[in-house]
């Protein structure tokens, strides 16, 4: 796996719904900032494009610093009451009895964006975060949004991980099934990787060796074939060789395509295991539909850049904004860049539609 260490880089950091929603983000908006085609969204390096590509995932070292971690837990100990254990039965993630299950059950929490600040600094942070940036535009492409709500999953000693999921053939709920997924696929056309849906893990604790957790399949985003029922629940004699588990610190990022078969070991730690778990998508791609339920003053004081990455989806030619490497040097809390339509297009719109957009 690429290990990637940012030691070294400078800190940089219904219907009707859904266009209040817009419309309510784009009020709080400063001055438009135009994308010229020579400014910079941010890219991977040839190296991690090749390792993506061939493994389906990267480790990214030291992407947050020990006192980002630092409060982030604090912020989770003041919400642990909302911690929400995955009970009965029909919550649980691994089948009784096999290798990804345990006595324990998961603990979830969400709403972490809508916490008070400074609570929910850390945790808006990686939504444009200077060291996450490149990675996010490179895999889902410019105008990147952020598609499922975010949520902390957290692991008591001894409960259990996550029967394999995932993959581009594959269910509508990620479990292995003989057909094509639409919903979690990946691509790499002319030296451009791409993916319908991308998980970044922020690792709020280390995950040392023995202790558990997260588990990957290598190479499982590219499959001509669903999993086998019993390599899903860890039943395949000999299959464990194919499951990479990584050895991570508190601070590092494991980012990777949901085409990409994955799950969890059973959780031995002797100290909770937290992770902030976000999913990513193309701009004009939407799996989940949270953002349409969500009231828009939410986000109203999140950063310009932010805002930008929680818009709905729509493509990007029809002005959405962008976040950008260079715009985040320039200034990190000023207006995100968009690529301008024209009026002219805008005013037709308006008169065939009553809407500046079709």
């Amino acid at each position: 796996a690429k290990l990637r260490d940012f030691r070294h880089m400078r800190p940089l950091a219904t219907r009707a719904a859904a266009s209040v929603f817009a419309s309510v983000l784009a009020s709080h908006r400063p001055a438009v900032r135009h994308l010229t085609m020579s400014a910079s969204t941010g890219s991977m390096d040839a190296y991690d494009k090749f390792l993506f590509d061939l493994n389906g995932f990267l480790v990214l070292r030291n992407v947050f610093s020990p006192e980002e971690i630092a409060s982030a837990n604090a912020a989770i100990d003041e919400h642990q009451a909302k911690l929400n254990a995955r009970e009965p039965a029909g919550l649980r993630n691994a089948l009784e009895g096999s290798p990804h299950s345990a006595e324990g059950p998961r603990l979830d929490m969400g709403g972490m964006l809508a916490w008070p600040k400074p609570q929910c600094d850390v945790f808006r942070s990686a939504l444009a975060h200077p060291k996450l940036i490149p990675y996010l535009n490179a895999l889902c492409g410019p105008g990147y949004r952020l598609d499922h709500q975010p949520l902390i999953v957290a692991q008591d000693k001894d409960s259990e991980g996550f029967a394999l999921h995932g993959g581009p053939i594959s269910g509508d709920d990620g479990q292995p099934e003989g057909r094509f997924n639409p919903e979690l696929q990946y691509r790499c056309i002319n030296g451009e990787p791409w993916t319908s849906l991308l998980a970044v893990s922020v690792q709020l604790v280390d995950h040392n060796p023995g202790d558990g957790g997260f588990c990957i399949v290598r190479g499982s985003h590219k499959l001509n074939f669903p999993m086998p029922h019993d390599a899903t629940h860890g039943l395949a004699p000999g299959f464990e060789e194919h499951l990479y588990k990584p050895v991570t610190k508190a601070g590092d990022v494991l980012v990777w395509s949901e085409a990409t078969v994955h799950g969890a070991t059973p959780w031995r730690g002797d100290h909770q295991r937290r992770i902030a778990l976000y999913r990513f998508s193309p701009a004009n791609m939407g799996y989940g539909r949270g953002y349409l339920e969500i009231h828009p003053e939410t986000y109203a004081d999140m950063t310009p850049m932010q805002r930008a990455v929680v818009q709905p989806p729509y493509a990007n030619r029809l002005e959405r904004p962008y976040v950008t490497v260079d715009a985040m040097r320039e200034d990190p809390e000023g207006p995100a860049p968009v690529k301008k339509r024209s009026d002219a297009k805008k005013e037709f719109d308006r008169r065939l539609f009553g809407t500046n957009y079709f």
